[in-house]
């Protein structure tokens, strides 16, 4: 018993968290945060910060409980949601190794949207497709669980890793100016490299996954 709860904390706990922090990748946030929170004082660059966080969360949350079940009504098979999902992933983890540089806030003279906090920031900034189909992905396989209590475990620590990075998130921009002059263009680049290896090795592991789940029948 100890054991099989060991293995669910394993997978569900550390991997979620792991997997989510690399596609979140706080520090390549900050400067879409830093720009567009420019011109605000303290108290809104806080507010800001911690709605765009509390936003993420319920993404997150809607999409491991609902994103599964309305791919479902479409027909999509869970092994070939995970061989979708890790495309995605690889190709999000490749753009942040090689091409794309850290997410910008959108051009001053464009129409400035309605509610920052929620778009651009918190979705596609912190929140994107890449985020999606990797709680997906896990929610499929929360789902091929043998057991009700299992399921119940391994959703309740992926909520628990949710809470995780959302904090860190949240944590990072609310100290946005003093962390990002501590790492500079150059820590934070380092950074979202590391995101990116760590992101294709996840749709790696999707792909892999997906394609095990479809030979067997799934």
């Amino acid at each position: 018993m100890l054991d099989d709860v060991s293995a669910l904390l394993a997978a569900f706990g550390a991997g979620a968290f792991l997997s989510l922090l690399s596609v979140v990748n706080p520090p390549s946030t900050l400067p879409m945060y830093l720009a567009l929170a420019q011109g605000m004082d303290e108290r809104a660059r806080k507010r800001m910060a911690r709605l765009a966080c509390i936003y993420c969360f319920y993404i997150l949350v809607v999409s491991l409980f609902v994103g599964g079940v309305v791919l479902q009504m479409f027909g999509v098979s869970y092994g070939a949601l995970r061989v979708a999902g890790g495309i995605v992933v690889g190709i999000l983890g490749h753009g942040l190794m090689y091409d794309r540089g850290p997410i910008r806030a959108p051009d001053k003279q464009e129409h400035p949207p309605a509610n920052p906090t929620f778009f651009p920031l918190a979705m596609p900034g912190i929140t994107g497709p890449g985020t999606i189909a990797v709680v997906i992905g896990i929610s499929t396989e929360i789902r091929e669980l043998g057991t009700w209590s299992a399921q119940v475990m391994a959703y309740a620590v992926t909520v628990a890793a949710m809470v995780g990075v959302c904090v860190i998130e949240w944590l990072l921009l609310r100290h946005a100016p003093r962390v990002s002059d501590r790492l500079g263009p150059v820590g934070i680049e380092v950074m979202t490299r590391l995101s990116g290896f760590l992101l294709i090795c996840v749709g790696v592991q999707f792909v892999a996954s997906g394609i095990r789940t479809l030979v067997q029948g799934g």
